[in-house]
C-alpha cells in the first residue's frame, strides 16, 4: 500500500474501532446508571429485511444495519480527533 492509501485505512480502523468501544461504553453506563439510560438508548439506521437475490445458480443476500447510541457518535468524534493529534 502506498503512504496516503495506508493511512486512508488506519483512519477507518481507528473510526471502527471508536465506534465499537463508544457502544460498548454506552451500554454499560446505561446499564449501571439508570439516569444515564439514554446513552444505552440505540436507533436502528438501515434496512429492516436483507434484499436476496436468486439467480438460480446461487443465492446472494445483502443487508446493511447500524444501530447508533449518543456514545457510539462520540467514539467517532474522539477516534478521529486521536488520529489528527497522533
Amino acid at each position: 500500500m502506498k503512504g496516503a492509501e495506508k493511512r486512508k485505512g488506519f483512519l477507518w480502523l481507528f473510526i471502527f474501532l471508536g465506534a465499537i468501544l463508544g457502544s460498548v461504553l454506552g451500554d454499560a453506563i446505561g446499564n449501571n446508571f439508570s439516569f444515564l439510560s439514554l446513552f444505552k438508548d440505540s436507533y436502528s439506521v438501515g434496512m429492516t429485511e436483507p434484499v436476496v437475490l436468486n439467480l438460480k445458480v446461487m443465492t446472494a443476500t445483502f443487508g446493511v444495519n447500524f444501530k447508533v447510541n449518543i456514545m457510539t457518535i462520540i467514539g467517532i468524534i474522539m477516534a478521529i480527533i486521536l488520529y489528527r493529534k497522533y
